[in-house]
């Protein structure tokens, strides 16, 4: 027999032992090991295998497929040793595909199983570096060889390798190798809620898509501390599913487009551009457009401030029934419509009574884009299109209620002087004591005369450039964040020192959150992924991305303040006393944060009724309901958001505003204040007198009056409070009852 052959044959032999061969492949993804080592791994007695082990080791080392090495005393493979592990992986491969175990790809299609794309894998999505990406590939293989399964996919070959890679203590590399998405499960169960409220096939859509981005933004955007703080409930951050891809307020300039037209920030033959307008109705159809566009580009609100004023010169000499036919029109457009993503749009319109100050020189855009003298010239004209917008929806909402858009009626003192708007000021009452729509912006005071709001309560003043321009129009809200007040005072076990050192450490967490959602939102700006918000006239960009706002607000003020004082804020001045301390606090802290470039912190009192829910309920999973003290039953756990005094409060509307006001002054980054309507028929005068003593006496910077209503789709009749059943025709199967949640209404459907 030849030598060759010889050495040969002595390889096979020294591999023909499983142990033997689990010594070469543990010295292949281990390195170097001592004697002692690798019995270890393999799991022998020291007393009782050790002969045997050592018959295995002698035979390895004749055979040239291990060495010993002299200064550290371990074994270490040969080039020889390597090239039979190869081969022997070889054979498995080939038994592995004769199997023909197929793998469903993450590409939608079934191919054969191949190692190397597990290696590939590791090395570009988790930066594993080459050899030991190997290494795991080959381990990953070896299990899957056991598993006894039709056919293998991409989330189970992952689930392998998330596995090994924990075992081995490489926690870094798992990480960045998670998968996102939904079980199946998840996604069943999504569907079937979805239908039971009404909600469409684009809604199912944009909550899968929501999951996933919301994933994606916790596991490798946030850092750690600020997504283990959103998942535990010390925080929570609005919109998550928008986190990296839109901002959540806008407030538009409608001059913009008045001048120079709308057109699409990419160039698409599918995309049609419109040009200024040469008439009212033109002008209506360009703002429905717009907002429909930058719907998919904004994950909220919407608003055009002083939007009678400038579509004043489009009425002039316009009949009153051809203005009231464009607007009934404009109006049921907005109440239908949705995004190209399938979203409603909520769209806020501030309306003006008298043409502010401010404005009164200003150049006003009118038919064709032209220039037609200055805002104050259109001063009648701006009334006229405010009183019959309010007589135009009175008519639509008589039967049913319509909520979107919101409007914003903003009142000056001038308002009270000029007689001309006492029939249009009796409108809106009339309007909030049917069906609580209005929102009111007392701009009665100094530091509210530029401000602008949206329905949520978001407010912008000119108190960032000192510019009512910059600081209010083609700007609005990066996002909020909220922070779980009742959840501190509980860490804090009453001590009120602990406590606002455990609100100075969310405050910083929350505001870094802000600055990293502006940052990233830049970056998207960059990237082209916000095409309308940075289209450009005349070298001008559209979106003022860094006059944007960062809302920091509170959740549960009034619980914390129970909690700690023992009775809730309109009940006991050291429970009012504690709260006001808490926001004082926030100010300061959100004013020293504003010092840094780019940064426009603000303290807001903002709703989100999401917020008051999950972190209620958490809290009650965390503490027990004896111990946590939130609003609402066992089942349905919140606390107080956007307000400071719970709405089932029983005290005067007088008390409430006293003590809301306190908080406007601090929550200068949005607020709304909301008075209950009893369930019977409202005198408008006399909420006007409200409206007026408001303007006159109190520091309350937006509000509204409030109506639970209930309407019957089978007579198209509206009620006062919440029905189950329609007083006039006995209908149960078509009753849908409207009640504020936060600051917006939402309808719920009555099955009977």
């Amino acid at each position: 027999m030849s030598r060759r052959r010889k050495l040969g044959t002595r390889v096979l032999k020294a591999v023909s032992s499983s142990i033997r061969l689990q010594v070469l492949t543990i010295l292949l993804e281990r390195g170097p090991l001592s004697y002692t080592e690798i019995m270890n791994i393999l799991r022998l007695n020291p007393g009782r295998d050790a002969g045997r082990f050592a018959y295995h080791l002698k035979s390895l080392l004749k055979a040239d497929l291990i060495e010993p090495d002299v200064k550290t005393k371990k074994y270490r493979l040969t080039d020889l040793g390597r090239m039979l592990i190869d081969v022997a992986e070889n054979i498995e491969e080939r038994f592995f595909k004769r199997r023909k175990m197929m793998v469903r790809a993450s590409r939608l299609a079934m191919e054969e199983f191949d190692r190397n794309k597990i290696a590939e894998s590791l090395v570009k999505e988790a930066n594993v570096p080459h050899d030991l990406a190997q290494k795991i590939a080959r381990e990953t293989q070896g299990r899957l060889l056991k598993v006894k399964t039709k056919y293998l996919t991409a989330p189970l070959i992952r689930e392998f390798v998330n596995t090994i890679l924990i075992e081995k203590g490489l926690e870094e590399y798992r990480h960045k190798l998670t998968r996102l998405g939904l079980p199946v499960y998840d996604v069943t169960q999504l569907i079937k809620t979805m239908g039971t409220q009404a909600k469409s096939v684009s809604a199912v859509h944009e909550a899968a898509a929501n999951s996933i981005i919301e994933e994606y933004t916790l596991l490798n955007v946030l850092p750690r501390d600020i997504a283990d703080a959103h998942l535990s409930g010390s925080l929570h951050l609005s919109n998550l599913g928008y986190w990296i891809l839109k901002p959540t307020e806008f407030m538009h300039d409608l001059r913009f487009f008045l001048q120079s037209g709308l057109s699409f920030g990419r160039p698409n033959l599918a995309n049609i551009s419109y040009p200024a307008p040469k008439s009212f109705k033109a002008a209506l159809l360009l703002v429905s457009n717009l907002l429909r566009i930058v719907g998919t580009e904004v994950a909220g609100e919407q608003a055009l401030d002083y939007f009678n004023i400038f579509l004043a010169p489009f009425i002039r000499g316009v009949e009153a029934d051809k203005i009231c036919e464009d607007l009934r029109l404009f109006l049921f457009d907005l109440n239908h419509s949705l995004t190209a993503d399938g979203k409603p749009l909520n769209v806020s319109l501030g309306l003006e009574f008298v043409v502010p100050s401010f404005m009164q020189d200003e150049r006003a855009v009118g038919q064709d884009a032209k220039s037609v003298g200055s805002y104050a010239d259109f001063t009648d004209e701006s009334r006229r299109l405010l009183s019959l917008l309010l007589e135009v929806m009175l008519e639509e909402s008589s039967s049913k209620p319509i909520f979107n858009p919101s409007f914003i009626l903003k009142i000056r003192p001038e308002t009270f002087e000029s007689k001309e708007c006492d029939s249009t000021l009796f409108k809106a009452h009339r309007l909030a004591a049917d069906k609580g729509l209005p929102y009111f912006a007392n701009l009665a005071l100094r530091e509210q005369e530029c401000a602008s709001y949206t329905a949520t309560g978001m407010r912008l003043s000119d108190d960032w450039k000192k510019d009512w321009e910059l600081d209010t129009l083609r700007t609005g809200s990066i996002d909020s964040v909220m922070v779980n007040l009742p959840r501190l005072v509980y860490e804090a076990k009453g001590n009120k020192t602990e406590f606002f050192k455990l609100l100075d450490e969310q405050l910083e967490m929350a505001l870094r959150a802000l600055e990293i959602k502006y940052r990233t939102l830049k970056q998207r700006l960059r990237e082209g992924l916000l095409p309308f918000l940075t289209g450009k006239t005349g070298g001008d960009q559209y979106i003022r991305l860094e006059n944007f706002s960062r809302q920091v607000s509170p959740v549960g003020l009034n619980e914390a303040a129970k909690c700690f004082a023992g009775k809730s804020i309109p009940e006991d001045d050291k429970a009012l006393k504690f709260a006001e301390d808490i926001m004082q606090y926030f100010f300061e802290f959100v004013r020293k944060y504003s010092r840094k470039p780019e940064t426009r912190p603000v303290l807001a009192m903002v709703p989100c009724y999401d917020a008051a829910k999950r972190l209620a309920e958490l809290d009650v999973e965390r503490y027990g309901w004896a111990n946590a003290r939130p609003r609402g039953a066992k089942e349905h756990p919140f606390y107080t958001d956007m307000v400071v005094v719970p709405p089932e409060a029983n005290i005067s509307w007088q008390e409430r505003l006293k003590i809301e006001e306190r908080f406007h002054q601090l929550a200068m980054g949005g607020h709304l204040a909301i008075m209950q309507l009893a369930e019977k028929e409202q005198d408008p005068e006399e909420l006007l007198a409200v409206t007026k003593q408001i303007a006159t006496t109190y520091r309350i910077g937006l509000y509204s009056f409030n109506r639970s209503i209930t309407f019957c789709g089978h007579c198209q009749k509206t009620f006062f409070g919440q029905l189950l059943k329609c007083p006039f025709c006995g209908s149960v199967n078509a009753i849908i009852r409207h009640r504020r949640v936060s600051a917006k209404y939402e309808s719920i459907m009555v099955s009977g």
